[in-house]
């Protein structure tokens, strides 16, 4: 068994987080530049410091885990959900109930918060944000976001849901409470059930094809009846129908019941 391969094995003992379900040659690369920045010459002397020492091993689930996000990323793609798929569903739907997968620092579900907030009353949102990563819920819980962040977001939307703070924005208190933040591993916890909208975008792309198709068809049986799936840019499916899926919009995917 290599170093690496001991690593993984000694990861998930640890924390059970299975890191051989993600693509091998991008991982380790990841994982080596962290290594040999904290100065360790193996990943054995590496794993004997996350082992005992939370702040190294806060840094190497910030390492295995893609922080990066923004209000309104891609915005194309949320007016998708603000002109076609919110109407549909309130025209059906007293409430929503939304999952926000690997949501990182919180910009994603907020961004679910305020498009969801034009069709539906404050305590008819219910919105699930999960990740893998505790430092990163802890950061989302704060709500508070620094400008760049919210280069997206329209001006009377910034006017109506952030306070600002200094050179800080602080995210509407009303608006927080729709959100529930909870630690979820994708690979391996049970996932919420009767799902109207799941939200998981730029995070597959690093799992191996073995591991996409057991989490779509995990996905697929989360949906409610008519739900909607969306994805990242870069995340594609293309034979949607094999999960019980259908294409409902670049980048959408609509339970195919």
């Amino acid at each position: 068994m290599s170093d690496y391969q001991a690593f993984t094995s000694q990861v998930y003992k640890k924390t059970g987080l299975d890191l051989s379900l993600y693509k091998e040659a991008q991982m380790k690369r990841r994982l080596t530049s962290l290594r040999n920045k904290l100065g360790f010459h193996s990943f054995h002397d590496f794993f004997q410091v996350i082992n005992t020492d939370q702040q190294v091993m806060n840094e190497f689930l910030d390492k295995v885990t893609i922080n990066v996000s923004e209000f309104f990323r891609n915005p194309s793609r949320w007016e998708v959900l603000e002109k076609q798929i919110f109407p549909a569903l309130s025209k059906k739907k007293n409430g929503i109930r939304i999952w926000s997968a690997a949501c990182s620092t919180g910009e994603e579900p907020y961004t679910l918060a305020i498009i969801a907030n034009q069709f539906w009353q404050a305590s008819d949102i219910e919105i699930i944000a999960t990740d893998i990563d505790q430092n990163v819920l802890a950061r989302a819980k704060q709500g508070i976001y620094k400008e760049r962040a919210l280069q997206e977001v329209p001006p009377d939307m910034k006017k109506q849901y952030f306070h600002q703070e200094g050179d800080t924005y602080k995210i509407d208190e009303k608006l927080k409470e729709t959100i529930r933040f909870q630690q979820h591993n994708l690979l391996a916890d049970t996932y919420p059930a009767q799902v109207d909208l799941i939200v998981c975008r730029n995070v597959l792309i690093y799992f191996t094809e073995e591991a996409k198709r057991t989490v779509y068809q995990q996905f697929s049986r989360a949906l409610a009846k008519d739900g909607i799936f969306f994805v990242g840019s870069t995340e594609q499916i293309f034979s949607p129908d094999q999960y019980g899926l259908e294409v409902f919009d670049t980048f959408f995917y609509k339970k195919n019941n």
